[in-house]
C-alpha cells in the first residue's frame, strides 16, 4: 500500500525532468495524478501512459499557470475528473540567468508570472478545492534563492519570493489543516539544465563543493516531494528544505 493511497494529487509542469519524476513517484505511492503542461502535450501525454503502464491513475491537462484564470481552471479540473484534491505540487517555472545589463522588464515578467504569481494564485485556488479535510502544498523553489550566484539576481529573486510565500501561507493555512513546504534542489541533471550554456563547466565546479560528489537526478527530488505530501510529514509545515546533496554554497 502507497503512503498516498486514495490522494489526488497535481503536478504542474509536469510534461518532463522534475514535475515528471515527481508525478510518477506520487502515481508510484497510489495517488491520481493531474499531469499538468503548457505546450509540452506529447511529453505529457508520454508521463500519463508510463503512469497508466504501471498501474496508477493520470490524466494530463493543460493550463499556463501565468494566467490566475487558468490556474483555477486546472484545479477546476482536477476536481471534475477525481473527485477531489489533497495534494499541490507547484513545479512549473522558468529559469534562465541573465546579466544585469541585459535584464529586460519582458524577462523579468515572465520569470515572476510564472514563478510567483503561478505559485501564488494555484494555491488559492487548491486552498478553496481542498474542502475543509486540509490538503499539502509543495513548492518547488531553488537552492538559488539563498545563494549569490552572478548572473542570476531576477531568477533567485523570484526563487526567494517562493520561499517567502511559502512561509507566511503555511502561517495562514495552517487553522484549515494545510501544510505548505517547498524544496530547494541544488544542480539536477534534467533536459533543461543540459541545455544551459556552459552546463559541464557549471558541473565540475559544483561536484567537488558537494559531500555526496554527484549532481542531483529528478528521483532524488520527488522522493522528498512525496514525504511531505504524505501524512509522515503532518508535524511539517512552513519549511524550505535544501535537496542539494551538501552543498556548500
Amino acid at each position: 500500500m502507497g503512503k498516498l493511497n486514495g490522494r489526488v494529487a497535481i503536478v504542474t509542469g509536469a510534461s518532463k525532468g522534475i514535475g515528471a519524476a515527481i508525478a510518477e513517484h506520487l502515481a508510484k505511492e497510489g495517488a491520481a495524478v493531474v499531469v499538468n503542461y503548457a505546450s509540452s502535450q506529447a511529453h505529457a501525454e508520454a508521463v500519463v501512459r508510463k503512469i497508466h503502464s504501471a498501474g496508477g491513475k493520470a490524466k494530463a491537462v493543460r493550463a499556463d499557470l501565468s494566467k490566475p484564470g487558468e490556474a483555477k481552471k486546472l484545479i477546476d479540473a482536477a476536481v471534475a475528473e477525481f473527485g477531489r484534491l489533497d495534494i499541490l505540487v507547484n513545479n512549473a517555472g522558468t529559469y534562465e540567468f541573465v546579466p544585469l545589463a541585459e535584464v529586460t522588464e519582458e524577462h523579468f515578467d515572465h520569470t515572476f508570472d510564472l514563478d510567483v504569481k503561478g505559485v501564488l494564485f494555484a494555491t488559492q485556488a487548491a486552498a478553496g478545492a481542498f474542502d475543509g479535510r486540509g490538503g499539502s502544498v509543495v513548492n518547488i523553489s531553488s537552492l538559488a534563492s539563498i545563494a549569490n550566484a552572478a548572473t542570476s539576481s531576477v531568477y533567485s529573486a523570484a526563487k526567494a519570493a517562493v520561499d517567502s510565500l511559502t512561509r507566511t501561507l503555511a502561517a495562514e493555512l495552517g487553522p484549515k489543516k494545510i501544510r505548505v513546504n517547498s524544496v530547494l534542489p541544488g544542480l539536477v541533471d534534467t533536459e533543461g539544465t543540459a541545455n544551459m550554456k556552459n552546463f559541464d563547466q557549471f558541473r565540475e565546479v559544483m561536484i567537488p563543493r558537494t559531500p555526496l560528489g554527484r549532481v542531483g537526478t529528478p528521483a532524488d527530488i520527488a522522493s522528498v516531494v512525496a514525504f511531505l505530501a504524505s501524512d509522515e510529514a503532518q508535524w511539517i509545515t512552513g519549511q524550505s528544505i535544501q535537496v542539494a546533496g551538501g552543498l556548500s554554497l
